[in-house]
This record gives structure tokens, sequence and C-alpha cells, in this order.
């Protein structure tokens, strides 16, 4: 009799997404709270890494993540001053300090905030290549936990917005709440509608209709209480498409199909009335924000200003009519701001993570789960146009672990085993038929 798996893993784990989601909601840079996220992550990773595994890790995921870490590592390197000329403005130029008779430089304008920016990409990257080397029904388990922090946050905004329309907590984490357990409202709603296609799943493939329809309302409610108006679009694209794009092969009868589709009417309409009482985007906005940075990135191009430095160097082309007293800590869309901060090669990775992601849609079509997860990270990309949602260690811990869902090889494994084709041994003269493997 063969010894059971262990399991400690997977809570293990499992205990590092519930955690990321309860006190990683900051955005602010400094937090113990996102350390404490980062090295539970590292020194969990190191755990599950320490024992061996069936399953290996995609060639393609391993270099892309190698080449991310060397970036960053690359811009805290000191390099002859001589390599920066004409690549960089002035203003942007430190005074190199000799040795011997070379002058060096950084490329990042601010060392401390891309080591912050080298731990956070660690840390993340490190909880995905764990969950890679989890077994199948493994990767599926850590779903509760993730759940977990889904219905804390479910409940701590609910709990405010019955309280008031604007309350903040503070002095409970390093930093003010004021949605849920996020300090931003928009990153809050976008944990929301990332969690709707999972709970479809639930609903549809798993036999708890009931609750998951109870659990979808609830999410979509929360999303109109939040105000978010790019949460609330995208809340009801993506809880359409994931009625679509699952129900294909669900167990739900098509009436009951029927019942939520008409449920989603009703949210449309609350929800046009959200997003008509305010405007879209007023003058001093997300499009200035995106063509200030973009003037910022054509100087900068070749070897950009350094991860965490978007600030420092988004002052600079800052026009002086649009100086006011708050000021622009962030571009609001992610990938103009990681081309300011990476340069070119930033621009090629996140061109290369797309074609993996792209590729990856033909292997997951066949998986609910898979599909469940891909719909997911396609709408917090789509978020990431108009925010910095995977600023925040709760989304990115998040988006780390549906990644490893989509890229994971064993679910391709399991869907080969159930496909198997029934095999008569002829010489024992024994049946064997395919075995249902839980997900």
């Amino acid at each position: 009799m063969s010894d059971r798996p262990s399991e400690w893993d997977k809570y293990l784990l499992g205990s590092v997404l519930f955690l990321s989601l309860l006190i990683g909601g900051g955005t602010a840079s400094g937090l113990y709270t996102d350390t404490l996220i980062e090295v539970a992550a590292i020194i969990s990773a190191a755990a599950v890494f320490s024992q061996t595994s069936g399953q290996r890790i995609p060639r393609s995921i391993l270099w892309l993540l190698i080449f991310a870490v060397a970036l960053v590592i690359l811009q805290i390197v000191p390099l002859p001053a001589a390599i920066f000329n004409g690549l960089r403005p002035e203003l942007l130029l430190a005074d190199p300090w000799p040795v011997g008779e070379t002058r060096f430089r950084f490329v990042s304008v601010g060392v401390g905030r891309t080591i912050e920016c080298l731990l956070y990409l660690v840390g993340s990257a490190a909880f995905f290549l764990s969950v890679l080397r989890l077994r199948t029904e493994q990767v599926h388990a850590l779903l509760p936990f993730f759940f977990m922090g889904v219905v804390c946050n479910g409940l701590a905004g609910a709990i405010q917005y019955s309280l008031s329309d604007d309350i903040a907590i503070e002095g409970l984490l390093p930093f003010t709440i004021n949605a849920g357990l996020f300090a931003n409202q928009n990153h809050f709603a976008a944990l929301l509608f990332v969690s709707i296609p999972f709970v479809v799943y639930y609903g549809l493939f798993r036999g708890y209709l009931l609750s998951g329809s109870l659990g979808l309302v609830t999410l979509l409610l929360l999303l109109l209480a939040a105000g978010s108006r790019a949460g609330v679009l995208i809340g009801l694209a993506i809880t359409v498409l994931s009625i679509v794009f699952l129900s294909a092969r669900s167990r739900a009868s098509g009436l009951s199909i029927l019942a939520i589709f008409i449920g989603l009417s009703v949210y449309t309409i609350g929800a046009w009335t959200k997003i008509d009482a305010e405007a879209v985007d007023p003058d001093f906005g997300r499009g200035e924000f995106a063509r200030t940075t973009i003037d910022g990135i054509k100087e900068n191009l070749a070897t950009g200003v350094g991860f965490g430095n978007f600030q420092k160097a988004y002052q600079i082309y800052e026009k002086e009519e649009m100086i006011f007293a708050q000021y622009v800590n962030h571009a609001h869309n992610d990938y103009l701001e990681l081309a300011l901060e990476g340069g070119v090669i930033a621009v090629l990775l996140m061109v290369f993570y797309f074609l993996l992601l792209f590729t990856a849609l033909a292997r997951v079509r066949r998986d609910p789960l898979q599909k469940a997860a891909f719909l997911s990270v396609s709408f917090l990309l789509i978020h990431s146009l108009v925010d910095y949602p995977l600023r925040t260690e709760a989304l990115a811990m998040t988006f780390a672990y549906m990644n490893a869902i989509i890229f994971h090889k064993g679910f391709a494994a399991r869907l080969a085993k159930k496909n198997e084709l029934i095999e008569v041994d002829h010489n024992g003269g024994k049946l064997f038929v395919p075995i249902e493997i839980s997900s």
C-alpha cells in the first residue's frame, strides 16, 4: 500500500494567497505588509522546491521570468557612464562617481525603489513557480483559500458601504483602508470581477448552482456599490463571457442560464445609471497621464528610468498647467508605466508574455478551470489599461495563481488520461476503462 502524497505544500501556498488578500491591498511603497507577504512567498517556494515533483515548468515561462529578473538586476548594477550619453535627458542623469579612470552610473534613477520592485517580482515569481510544481488537484484545492480572501474583502466592503458612502479605516494596517481591505476602490473592484469566472465555474461545473448564483449576485452588487466605472463595465462583460464561455460543457440547464441572463439585464440598467451619473474622464485624468508618460517613454526608451521610479520621471515631463496639490503617482496604465521604467526590453518581455498567453488559449479551451483563469487574467490585463491593479500584492499574487492554472502542464495530462480509449488485455482478460480523475 503506497503512502498518501503530502498535502502540506498546498496549505502553505494557500496560506500565502489568503494572507496576501487580507493585508496586501496597499499601493504605497515601503509597506511592511508587502515585505511580509514577499518573504512568506519566497520561504514557501523554497520549501516546495525542496521536495521532488512530477510537474515540469514550461521552459518558455522560465526564460521569461529569468529575463525579467535579469532586467531589474541590470538596473541596479553600476555601468560605465559613457553608455548613457545621448540615451537619457540631462535632468535624469545623476553625477557619476569615479572608480579609477572610469566613471559609473546606474540605469535606475532611484536604486532603493528598484530594489523594492525586485523583491516584489521575486516574491510573485516564486509563488507562481511553486504553484506550477503542485499536483493538479492541489492547484484546484487552492481555490477555497482564494474564495476565503474574497469573502473577507466582500464582508469588509459590505460593512463599509452599509455605514456610509465614504468610510476609511485607519490604524488597522499601514495604509488607509477605503474599500474592502484595499486602499483603492478600483483595486477592490478588480478583485471582485476576477472572482466572477470562478464563481460561475463552481456554479456550472461543481454542482453549486444556487450558491454560485447568490455569490454572483453579491459580487455584482458590491461592484455597483464600489463605484468603480471600469469595475462596473468589466464586471458586466466578464459575467456574460464567463457564462457563454463556460456553459457549453456544464451541467446547468438552459433555463438556469436564461435566468442568470435576465438578472444581468437588470444589473446593466443599474450599471448604466452609475456610469452616466459621472463624467467619463475629466481634463486632469488618465488621458493626460498617458500623453505625458508617452513623452517620457520617447526620451528613455533605450534604458528606462528604473522600476519604481515613475513618479520621479513623470514630474520632469509634466506640463506646468497640470501641476496641482495632488501629484501623479502612477500612469494609470501599467503598460505605459512599465515601458517608461523598463525601456525597450520591458516592452519586448510584455510582448513575449502576451504571445505565450495567446498560445495557451488553444490548450485551455478544454478545461473549464483553465478557461475561468484565462478570463480572469485577460480582464485583469484589460483593467491595467486604465489603472495599476498589479501594483498591489493582493492582486499580484492572485495574478500569479491564475497564470499558474493557465500554464500548468498537469491539466493537459489529466485530460489525456480521461480520454484514454478502453483497452482489453487479451492475456489477462482484464478490461481497462478510463479513470475519472477529480479536478
